[in-house]
């Protein structure tokens, strides 16, 4: 048996300790080397124990979880998972943190708390042993807030009004998913993004990329038509898939099972722009851990369309763009921060720049 993956459970909940240390015990390969019940105790175990992942709760007494996670960041950073309450308030608390550098987030039910970690208890243990494996970087302090507010510019003719991009991401994505569409053109193509994230959690994630980017981004609805300039968000608990009506392309929103182990899922929102829009698609696959969206992107490029993978490098676990690439799947693998503007140059490249693979 390899090295097990150390564990620091920190909550004010001693139920929740409890709960987790089960759940995440029951791993053989987790083991839990402490718990601590408020940031103070948490700082001297941390300094203790060296532990490989913290998971941290967002409101603590003594000090917020977010200032806590913002020194750890900043002084000693490490895989920190959060694990936040699945409302309005929990959801906005996980999007700053996840901005200041957590890994992933664990949605903490509002009853039956113990019933319902434990039926997630592969879900969660996959987590944690992912943010092990994660890349994790200091605490870029010149970043601009996100919560500032953007100035859209109204959308004008394109020359390419029927591409579209379909983005699939997964376990540090948030930031990379906002990164590529805050340096999308306002009057680009439209833009279906598949995220890996609870149900409860996506309406919010929507809702600050609309307000820190000059596209218009929203939650997708079943049946919402599909326009330039705007940018739609897969609802957590649904798959999102492109279908046509007429001569519009919509959104449809699907409460299948799940695929991959995920819902929504990458590869339904990839395989349906395969279907539908083929060559005037571009495919693009983030950071993630597992499979899902591999199969969805080759199938994107065998139907002609222009696909791109993040690189090792900027990945924070690079997992789906790896496997994507190793099947071949991927046309150009890129970093982060390349990619928005390899998107923009394939709308407007064409077909030809699809036969070559870097």
């Amino acid at each position: 048996m390899g090295k097990k993956v150390r564990v620091l459970i920190v909550d004010d909940s001693a139920l929740m300790r409890q709960i987790l240390t089960a759940v995440l015990s029951a791993d053989s390969e987790i083991e839990v080397i402490g718990t601590a019940a408020d940031p103070y105790e948490a700082r001297a175990k941390i300094k203790q124990l060296l532990p490989d992942v913290v998971t941290l709760d967002i409101e603590m007494p003594k000090m917020d979880g977010l200032d806590f996670l913002e020194k750890i960041m900043t002084l000693r950073p490490m895989p920190v998972v959060m694990v936040s309450s699945l409302t309005q308030k929990g959801a906005d608390a996980t999007f700053r943190a996840l901005e200041l550098g957590a890994i992933d987030v664990v949605g903490k039910p509002t009853s039956d708390i113990e019933r319902s970690l434990k039926g997630r208890s592969s879900e969660l243990q996959s987590i944690i042993k992912c943010a092990a494996t994660a890349r994790v970087k200091p605490l870029d302090k010149n970043r601009r807030a996100s919560t500032e507010q953007v100035v859209k510019a109204p959308a004008r003719a394109y020359s390419s009004s029927e591409k579209i991009v379909a983005i699939g991401s997964s376990t540090g994505g948030v930031e990379s998913v906002r990164q590529v569409v805050s340096e999308l053109p306002s009057d680009g193509p439209a833009v279906l993004v598949t995220q890996h994230m609870p149900g409860g959690f996506t309406k919010s994630f929507a809702d600050r990329l609309d307000r820190t980017t000059s596209l218009n981004v929203s939650e997708a609805s079943d049946g919402q038509r599909v326009l330039r300039g705007h940018v739609y968000i897969a609802p957590g608990g649904k798959h999102l898939a492109l279908v046509r009506s007429g001569a519009n392309f919509v959104c449809r929103l699907l409460d299948t099972d799940l695929v991959n182990g995920h819902k929504p899922s990458c590869d339904v929102l990839f395989d349906s722009v395969a279907d539908v829009a083929g060559k005037d698609s571009i495919g693009v696959i983030l950071t993630g851990m597992g499979r899902d969206g591999a199969a969805g992107l080759l199938r994107l490029r065998e139907a002609g369309a222009f696909t791109i993978g993040q690189d090792e490098a900027t990945s924070v676990v690079y997992g789906m763009p790896r496997v994507a690439y190793e099947i071949g799947a991927v046309i150009r693998q890129l970093p982060l921060a390349r990619i928005a503007a390899e998107i923009t140059n394939a709308v407007t490249a064409g077909p030809q720049k699809q036969q070559m693979r870097i």
